[in-house]
């Protein structure tokens, strides 16, 4: 028997449930993993509220999470019973002490890196990593907008923007979370409370505006991302935190500059276990080297059985970067 958060029915963080479960053994393909630190995402709350559906009810959630591999399926290659793994895009389920994922969600973690560390980045890593080096590849002394830079993706897209030597622009709630960018590798922050955000963008361009943005909150920051590109600019929507962005009228896009975009994830970028590798080899390199450092502050640390007020404190926008369920 292990513990789990489950949820029966849609809804507030108050539909979380801490309960029991049978560990079920590995499929041919998949591998059973102890969990010992699993990663909050913004999406974990879509799948919970029902904006993204959930296969059936009731469901586990969480899809990330680092820890030890217990047992192998008959048919898995290259991962052993004690191997150190990280995991994202698995099944439903990883808020839990144990989960079976397949083996082409698994990467071998290297002993430098933290279990915490991992899963604190890895699937807020992944996606900094497709979005600016296969999205739209952002060049050195390159200046683009990314929404909410002090957030857990925002962080670390700023250290990388910062070792590739772009220049970061990014819009924060707070002057707290402006010196956090900041302190990360932002080049300039617009505080979008009391900051326009298209005019800011203009200034720090000196009228050029950008060739992308990067934005995860949608409806309350479409229109200012369209007003901040450059002709023929790509705008990158991945996320929908404001809530999602509807109604669109197509016709906006030539009137503002014969405009792109594009509605990537994750899923659409790696599909093989040696799209991977590929990518989980860079993000740890630089983890490693120093070049991207993830911390996550006690304060946003919660014991698994403590899901319901870690998403009401994630939902709140009170957190900075990243947080983590412990077993």
């Amino acid at each position: 028997m292990a513990k789990r958060i489950q949820f029966s029915k849609h809804g507030g963080p108050e539909v979380l449930q801490w309960v029991e479960v049978d560990i079920k053994d590995p499929g041919p393909d998949e591998v059973l993993v102890e969990n010992k630190a699993i990663g909050i995402n913004y999406i974990d709350t879509y799948v919970r509220s029902g904006l993204y559906a959930p296969p059936a009810l009731p469901s586990g959630l969480g899809t990330e999470a680092a820890g030890v591999v217990t047992k192998v399926g008959t048919q898995v290659s290259g991962i052993q019973v004690g191997d150190r793994v990280v995991y994202a895009q698995s099944g439903l389920g990883a808020y839990s002490e144990v989960h079976c994922v397949n083996q082409s969600r698994i990467a071998l973690l290297p002993d430098s890196i933290s279990f915490e560390q991992a899963a604190a980045s890895f699937l807020k890593g992944l996606t900094v990593h497709y979005l600016l080096r296969q999205t739209y590849e952002i060049k050195p002394d390159e200046t683009f907008l990314f929404h909410a830079a002090a957030g857990g993706v925002g962080l670390i897209a700023c250290q990388w923007a910062k070792a590739l030597g772009a220049h970061l622009i990014g819009t924060v709630g707070s002057a707290e979370k402006a010196a956090r960018a900041k302190a990360a590798g932002a080049w300039a922050t617009i505080n979008y409370r009391d900051e326009n955000i298209a005019q800011r963008v203009s200034e720090l361009t000196n009228g050029q505006k950008v060739a992308v943005v990067y934005d995860s909150v949608g409806k309350d920051t479409w229109e200012a991302s369209l007003d901040s590109l450059q002709r023929r600019g790509l705008m990158v929507s991945f996320g929908n935190s404001s809530g999602p962005v509807t109604g669109v009228n197509l016709g906006i896009l030539n009137q503002k500059g014969s405009l792109y975009v594009t509605r990537p994830s994750l899923f659409g970028y790696i599909t093989q276990r040696e799209e991977l590798a590929q990518a989980s080899h860079e993000l740890f390199s630089l983890i490693a080297s120093g070049a991207i450092q993830v911390d996550v502050a006690e304060s946003q640390k919660f014991a698994l059985r403590d899901a319901e007020q870690a998403h009401r404190i994630l939902e709140s926008r009170a957190t900075q970067g990243s947080s983590l369920l412990i077993p």
